[in-house]
C-alpha cells in the first residue's frame, strides 16, 4: 500500500524523492515506499508510530535518542529507525517486550534529569517527552534527584517572544539542526560534552544578543518546554487551529492560526504550505499582535477639515457622508475628479471590489496601486519580453538550480523563508552572484559554494546586464537551440547585433558601473555555462529611472541562455508585500482590466460591460503621481485609499502631503491612523488578515486561502465596507461571501478561469494560470511557449541611459534604501509587535571612508540634504557600502527616509526612482524642520482621535 500524506502528521524524517519503491513489511503490514524512505517513515505512512524524541520530519535524520529502536529480521542489535533505510524484502519488528524495556530505560534516564512538574509546566499537553514516557510505558524513575543534575539551570528571558527554559532540556539538538538545516543561521551549538552538554546561542550569548533571527524554527522543533512562546505561557495551550495565509511579504507563508476561543495564542507554520513547508520568519511567526493593538480603529469617523477633530459616527452614516462627499465633487468637477488606490495588503477579491467600484461607480479608470512604487516595472517589462506580468517559476524550483543570480534583492531580510530555502542550495554546491552596491547577508551563508559580488554604482544596473549579455554573445555562450526555436527572429537579430557592439563590453562599462571587467566576465561565464541558472531580483531592480529596462535586460540574459521553462531556471521577481501579485492582476493599474486586459481592448471591455451592467471608459486613468499632480493643480479633488500608506510610503513626501492637503475629500479605510489618514476626511476602520476571509497571491503566483479566525473588531470585513459605499453611491453590489466575488473574477479573468474556493480546499493552493489548459494551475510558465505574439518570446533593445541624479559637488553621496528582516514596509504593523527589540528607528549606513572625512562616529545625527528634502538620522558605520553611498530603510514615518527622494521615476511607468537620490550628510545637533513639524502633526491628529474617542464613550 502507498499512504496518503497528511500535512498535519510528525512522520519522523524527511521524504525521500526517489521514484524507485521498495516493498517492506512492518509489524506484518506490507508497505511500498519511495527508495531512500527510513523505516521510521515507512512505519508512520502505515499509521504504525514509533516513539521518538530526536527525530522529526524537518529534519535529517540523527539517531541520538534511541527511543526509535527496533528490530530487524537478519540483523543484530536494535536499529535506530530513523537512520535505517528501508529496503525490499525487509521484515521489521517495531513493538515487543525486549524495544519495549529499551524504551523505558531510556526514557528513564532522561527523566530522571528533568523537572517534574507536568501539571504546572505551559507544554503540559503538548510536550513529545511527556507523550513518549506514556507511550512507552514508563511508571518510575529509580534514579533520585540527589546527584548531579540541570534542574537550576537558569531561564533566558532575553527574547522577547520566547522562553528558553535550560532545566527542561533534553540535549536532543533539534532546535541546533533546525536552526542549520532548516534556518541555515548556525546560530545554535551544543556546547560541552557528555553531561556537560547544553544548547548555546551564539557564543554562549543571550538569544537576544546572538546571531538568532528569531524565526521560531528551534521553537517548532523542541521536543519539550525548553522553548516556549511566551504567549502559549501566559495563555495556555490552543484547543483548535485555522489554517490560513501570512499578511506579511510576497512568500506567502501558511500558518496555523492556533486559537483559544477568538484569542491567538501562536501562529505555528503549517507543513503543507506550500511556499514554505513548514518554516517560517519572526514577523509571521510571532508579530501577530499588532490585530488586537489599542491603536486599532473601532468605529468609522467623519470630518469636515483636516484641521478640525474627529467625530465618531455609525457605518450608514460614514458611508452616507463619503457617498454625499464623492458625488458632489463629481457633479461640480466632473467625473474625472476622483479616483482610488487599491491595496496590496488586502485580498484579491476586496482589490478586485475597489477597482470594479472606481469602474463602475466612479465611472473612470482612476485607480493605481502601491505595485506602481515598486513593481510596476516587473509588469511591464515582462509583459514586452515574455508576455506575462509576473514571475516565471516556483519557490521550491532554486532546489534545481546551480547558478543563483540575485540583483537588487535582500532574501534574507526581505523575504527570509525564501531567502532559508535559497541558502539550502547553495549550501548544496549551488553558485551565486550578487549585483548590488551594497553587501548582503547572502553573501555571508555559512559554508557557501563559489559566490561573487558585483558591487555596482547605484542607477547603472543597465549597464552591468548589458556588459553580461555582451560577454555570453561576444564568446558564443548563447542557447543557440533555444534561441531559433523560443524567440522572435527579427527581434533577436536587432538585439544580437546591438549587444555585440563594443560600447556594451565589461571593460567600456567598467567605468560606468565601476565593477572590474574581468569579474563581470567570470560572473557572466558562471551564469551562461550553469546547466541551471535562475535569476531572482527585487526592488534594486525596479526603483530606477531605467527599471522598465532593466527588467527587459533580465529577460534578454535568460532568453540567450535558454534559462526559460523548466525547473531551476527563470526570472523571478521577489515581490514585496502579501499580495502586490493579486493587485496587479485584479485590475488596479488604470490601464488594465483583472488579468492584465486592456482597457482599449473592445472585446475584454465587452465582457466586464455585460457582467457589471454599465459602461466602461476605454481611457486609461491617472497613475498616481499624476493624482498628485493634478490634486495640486485643483482637477483632481476626492480619493478612496484601502489599506495603503502613500503618505509614508511614496517618494518627495512634501510633494505627497500637499497633494493630500489639496482634496476636497479623502476617505481612508484602514486598521490604524497611518501618516495617509492623518489628512482624511472620512476614516473607515479596516480589518486584519484574521478577521477576514479571501485569497492572497504570492511572488509565485501561488493562490491561498486566507481564513477568518476571529470577527473584525469594527464589525465589518474591508470588502463589506467596499459594497456598502458602491450601493450608497447608486451602483448595486450584492454579495454574501468572498467566494462569490471569486467566482465573478474567474468569469472575466482568462488565467483564474478555474479558481474557486472549492479548489483551492481540495488542492491547498493554486498557481494561476488556471484554465482548461492548465486545470490545476502552471508551477512553472512557459514551458512550451509564451503568450505574446506567435507564442515566441521577444528580445528587447535595452539602451543604458544615465539617470539625470547624480552625484555632484553639493550632493557628493547616493542614497538607496531597503529593507530590514524584523520591519514590514512602512512599520504600521511591526512597529506596533515587540520586533521593536530589533529595530526602533531608521538609521543611516556610512562607509567609513565617508565617516572618516566628516568626523562621523556611531550614533552621532546626521542631517541628509537631497534635491527633495532635508531629514535627520542616527549614524552607523558600516563597510556593506561602498564609498560614495549610504543606505537607510523607511520603517518608521517620523525618520522622513522619503522627504529626501525625489520625483525621478521610471521612464515606462512612473516606478520611482528611490535607490538613487545624491544627498549631502553632515552632523547635526536636532532634528530638521519637517520632522518638528511631524511631531506637531502627529500629536494634534493623535489628539483628535482621543477626543472623537472620549467624546463617543461620553454619549454612550
Amino acid at each position: 500500500m502507498l499512504q496518503h500524506f497528511d500535512p498535519n502528521k510528525d512522520y519522523g524524517t524527511p521524504a525521500s524523492l526517489s521514484e524507485k519503491l521498495v516493498t517492506l513489511e512492518i509489524d506484518g503490514v506490507e508497505i511500498s515506499v519511495p527508495e531512500g524512505t527510513s523505516v521510521m517513515r515507512a512505519a508512520a505512512l502505515a499509521d504504525i508510530n514509533i516513539p521518538k524524541l530526536c527525530a522529526t520530519d524537518n529534519l535529517e535524520s540523527f539517531g541520538s535518542c534511541r527511543i526509535c529502536a527496533v528490530q530487524i529480521e537478519g540483523r543484530r542489535g536494535t536499529p535506530a529507525s530513523c537512520t535505517t533505510p528501508a529496503e525490499a524484502g525487509m521484515k521489521v519488528t517495531t513493538q515487543n517486550d525486549k524495544l519495549a524495556k529499551l524504551r523505558r530505560n531510556i526514557m528513564e534516564l532522561y527523566i530522571s534529569d528533568h523537572p517534574l512538574d507536568c501539571l504546572t509546566c505551559p507544554a503540559n499537553g503538548d510536550c513529545e517527552l511527556q507523550d513518549m514516557a506514556g507511550a512507552v510505558g514508563l511508571r518510575e524513575v529509580r534514579y533520585g534527584f540527589d546527584g548531579e543534575n540541570h534542574l537550576d539551570a537558569p531561564k533566558d528571558t532575553s527574547n522577547p517572544y520566547f522562553t528558553f527554559d535550560a532545566s527542561k532540556c533534553i540535549v536532543c539538538s533539534r532546535c541546533v539542526r533546525a536552526c542549520s538545516e532548516v534556518q541555515g543561521t548556525f546560530a545554535l551549538t551544543i556546547d560541552g560534552r557528555g553531561f556537560d552538554s547544553k544548547v548555546a546561542a551564539g557564543q554562549d550569548e543571550d538569544f537576544l544578543d546572538s546571531e538568532c533571527v528569531s524565526c521560531g524554527a528551534c521553537v517548532q522543533a523542541c521536543p519539550t518546554a525548553t522553548l516556549m512562546e511566551n504567549s502559549v505561557i501566559e495563555m495556555g495551550q490552543p484547543e483548535h487551529s485555522v489554517v490560513t495565509t501570512c499578511a506579511y511579504c510576497g512568500v506567502g507563508c501558511s500558518f496555523k492560526a492556533d486559537m483559544k476561543g477568538d484569542q491567538v495564542v501562536r501562529m505555528t507554520p503549517y507543513k503543507g504550505g506550500e511556499a514554505n513547508h513548514g518554516h517560517s520568519c519572526v514577523k509571521g511567526r510571532f508579530a501577530f499582535g499588532y490585530a488586537t493593538h489599542k491603536d486599532r480603529i473601532r468605529a468609522p469617523m467623519i470630518r469636515d477639515s483636516i484641521d478640525q477633530p474627529w467625530k465618531e459616527v455609525s457605518w450608514e452614516e460614514a458611508i452616507g457622508f463619503a457617498a454625499r462627499r464623492l458625488k458632489e465633487i463629481q457633479a461640480e468637477h466632473g467625473r474625472e475628479s476622483i479616483g482610488g488606490i487599491t491595496s496590496s495588503r488586502c485580498t484579491n477579491e476586496e482589490t478586485y471590489l475597489v477597482q470594479k467600484l472606481i469602474r463602475a461607480a466612479f465611472l473612470n479608470n482612476n485607480t493605481d496601486t502601491c505595485a506602481r512604487v515598486c513593481h510596476s516595472p516587473t509588469g511591464y517589462g515582462l509583459k514586452q519580453t515574455l508576455g506575462e506580468s509576473a514571475g516565471t517559476q516556483t519557490f521550491d524550483s532554486v532546489m534545481q538550480s546551480d547558478c543563483v543570480l540575485v540583483i537588487g534583492a535582500n532574501p534574507t531580510d526581505a523575504h527570509p523563508v525564501f531567502g532559508s530555502l535559497m541558502r539550502r542550495r547553495l549550501r548544496e554546491g549551488a553558485s551565486l552572484i550578487v549585483a548590488d552596491p551594497r553587501h548582503i547577508d547572502l553573501l555571508d551563508t555559512p559554508h557557501l559554494n563559489d559566490s561573487m559580488h558585483l558591487p555596482l554604482r547605484p542607477g547603472t544596473n543597465v549597464a552591468l546586464v548589458n556588459a553580461l549579455a555582451h560577454v555570453i554573445v561576444t564568446e558564443g555562450l548563447e542557447d543557440t537551440d533555444f534561441i531559433a526555436s523560443r524567440c522572435e527572429g527579427d527581434a533577436y537579430s536587432k538585439w544580437r547585433d546591438f549587444i555585440s557592439d563594443e560600447r556594451h563590453s565589461p571593460e567600456q562599462m567598467e567605468a560606468i558601473t565601476g565593477v572590474a571587467a574581468a569579474d563581470i566576465r567570470e560572473a557572466a561565464r558562471t551564469y551562461a555555462t550553469a546547466k541551471n541558472a535562475a535569476i531572482y531580483y527585487g526592488l534594486g531592480v525596479t526603483e530606477h529611472s531605467q527599471g522598465s529596462t532593466m527588467v527587459m535586460g533580465i529577460a534578454n540574459l535568460a532568453l540567450a541562455t535558454g534559462n526559460i521553462g523548466r525547473e531551476g531556471v527563470g526570472v523571478n521577481p521577489l515581490r514585496g508585500q502579501n499580495n502586490v501579485q493579486g493587485s496587479c492582476d485584479m485590475g488596479s493599474f488604470p490601464h488594465e482590466l483583472p488579468g492584465y486586459q486592456h482597457v482599449a481592448d473592445p472585446i475584454a471591455r465587452g465582457r466586464f460591460e455585460a457582467a457589471w451592467g454599465v459602461q466602461i471608459d476605454n481611457e486609461p486613468g491617472l497613475r498616481i503621481p499624476n493624482m498628485f499632480d493634478a490634486a495640486i493643480a485643483g482637477q483632481f479633488r476626492a480619493m478612496y485609499v484601502q489599506g495603503e500608506d502613500i503618505a509614508q510610503s511614496d517618494p518627495n513626501t512634501q510633494h505627497v502631503e500637499q497633494a493630500l492637503r489639496s482634496l476636497d475629500c479623502l476617505i481612508v479605510q484602514d486598521i490604524f491612523l497611518n501618516e495617509t489618514a492623518k489628512f482624511a476626511h472620512v476614516l473607515l476602520p479596516g480589518s486584519t488578515f484574521l478577521e477576514k476571509n479571501g485569497t492572497f497571491t504570492n511572488a509565485e503566483r501561488r493562490i491561498n486561502r486566507v481564513r477568518k479566525v476571529m470577527p473584525p473588531i469594527a464589525g465589518k470585513e474591508d470588502w463589506e465596507v467596499t459594497v456598502e459605499l458602491s450601493n450608497a453611491l447608486g451602483y448595486p453590489m450584492n454579495y454574501s461571501h468572498p467566494s462569490e466575488i471569486m467566482d465573478e473574477i474567474a468569469s472575466l479573468t482568462p488565467s483564474f478561469k478555474n479558481v474557486s474556493y472549492e479548489k483551492l480546499e481540495q488542492e491547498g493552493s493554486l498557481q494561476w494560470p488556471c484554465n482548461d489548459e492548465h486545470p490545476v494551475g502552471s508551477p512553472i510558465m512557459h514551458v512550451e511557449s509564451f503568450p505574446i505574439g506567435d507564442g515566441k518570446a521577444q528580445f528587447a533593445i535595452t539602451e543604458f541611459v544615465a539617470t539625470t541624479e547624480r552625484a555632484s559637488r553639493r550632493f557628493p553621496l547616493l542614497l538607496t534604501t531597503g529593507r530590514i528582516l524584523s520591519q514590514y514596509n512602512v512599520g504600521a504593523q511591526t512597529r506596533r509587535t515587540d520586533n521593536q527589540a530589533w529595530h526602533d528607528e531608521d538609521i543611516l549606513e556610512v562607509h567609513p571612508h565617508d565617516a572618516e572625512e566628516r568626523g562621523i562616529k556611531d550614533g552621532d545625527w546626521l542631517g541628509i540634504s537631497s534635491r527633495a528634502g532635508h531629514t535627520v538620522l542616527r549614524a552607523l558605520v558600516s563597510e556593506r557600502m561602498q564609498p560614495g553611498v549610504v543606505y537607510t530603510t523607511f520603517h518608521h514615518p517620523h525618520s522622513g527616509a522619503n522627504v529626501i527622494t525625489t520625483d525621478n521615476s521610471d521612464w515606462a511607468t512612473n516606478c520611482p526612482e528611490y535607490k538613487v537620490t545624491a544627498v549631502q550628510v553632515e552632523k547635526v545637533t536636532q532634528p530638521s524642520e519637517w520632522q518638528k513639524n511631524f511631531h506637531d502633526n502627529h500629536e494634534r491628529q493623535n489628539n483628535f482621535l482621543k477626543e472623537a474617542a472620549a467624546a463617543a464613550a461620553e454619549s454612550h
